[in-house]
């Protein structure tokens, strides 16, 4: 099977040649038809990621495609079963064999490319939201990266959950996806004076942030009192010196979320909060928003497409034909 393998940390990863995979018992053997390409893929690649596979690796944090067979011994669902995996590594393959428990089978009407990028982009805007933010209805909330793969969940998400959406992206073309996903408001992040543009809209009660850098000092002075600030990422590359004065001053709480790390400690608030997202996709209450769908031997592509935030929602690795 051909398979992408990184074998160094910092260095390019290499298309090969690789034996396919035999499962093993609690294992399936998946035909992987498409793979969702995450900021945590570009750490991952370089050594700087939180959970980081032993070398060598096959890059890919979540996919999705067909099962082939299952493992000596092994309950699971049957062969032909079209199923979504959140892997951690082994996306950008082929074939993998992953554990039987991290099989999450599709719906029919649901598509190989949405459904590669759905878990990780979808379940991190919902569980932060609805379940560390708590989100109501009618609060303001102010998504930054507002059209990158996790920020248009964040305003897909919010919306559904009957919040008034700013969305905070750069450029005009990022702006109008993002309003067309369903932000009520939009804002430039290039505004030259983002606090107090931000204020004048009235301010926010929570604030989703993949970004970190320099808008999330701004959204901070720019959080209601005793707002809600979720730390998501630091795609901007630059992780945010919090200034507790001001939280102490506007009761604010700022709260780090993670989604993998749910999968060890509470995998069954993840559960359910997938099986809501998988509702909500079936009702038609979300439109996943794919900006590029290349080919297996394009992935260096993606990757860069990531790296310079020239993408918008997704970018998905289509390794087969959809079916």
């Amino acid at each position: 099977m051909r398979a992408w393998q990184i074998t160094a940390l910092g260095t390019p990863a290499t298309l090969r040649e690789l034996p396919a995979p035999t499962p093993a018992p609690g294992e399936a053997r998946i035909a992987i038809q498409a793979c969702g390409l995450n900021f945590a893929d570009l750490l991952m690649a370089e050594g700087r990621y939180q959970e980081q596979p032993a070398l060598p690796f096959i890059p890919g944090l979540e996919l999705a495609g067909t099962v082939l067979d299952l493992g000596p011994g092994t309950e699971g669902p049957p062969p032909g079963t079209r199923v979504a995996v959140y892997s951690g590594q082994g996306g950008l393959a082929e074939q993998g064999c992953f554990p039987v428990e991290s099989l999450l089978p599709l719906p029919d009407g649901m598509p190989m490319a949405e459904a590669a990028g759905f878990q990780i982009a979808y379940g991190t805007s919902h569980l932060a939201l609805a379940h560390k933010a708590r989100l109501q209805p009618g609060e303001t909330l102010l998504v930054l990266g507002a059209a990158g793969g996790v920020g248009l969940t964040a305003v897909e998400v919010g919306r559904q959950m009957g919040a008034r959406v700013i969305a905070c992206a750069r450029g005009a073309d990022k702006l109008a996806i993002a309003r067309a996903a369903g932000a009520d408001e939009v804002i430039d992040s290039d505004h030259p004076d983002l606090k107090s543009a931000l204020k004048a809209m009235g301010g926010a009660d929570v604030v989703y942030d993949p970004v970190g850098g320099p808008a999330f000092d701004a959204a901070l002075r720019a959080t209601r009192p005793d707002g809600r600030i979720l730390s998501i990422g630091f795609a901007s590359g630059t992780v945010p010196q919090i200034p507790a004065n001001i939280l102490l001053v506007k009761n604010i709480t700022v709260i780090g979320f993670w989604w993998g790390g749910y999968l060890h400690f509470a995998p069954q608030i993840l559960r359910d909060s997938l099986s809501t997202l998988l509702r909500w996709h079936a009702e038609g209450r979300l439109r996943p928003h794919i900006s590029h769908r290349l080919p297996l031997d394009r992935f260096p592509e993606g990757l860069d497409l990531l790296r310079r935030r020239a993408a918008t929602g997704k970018v998905v690795i289509e390794i087969a034909q959809q079916q």
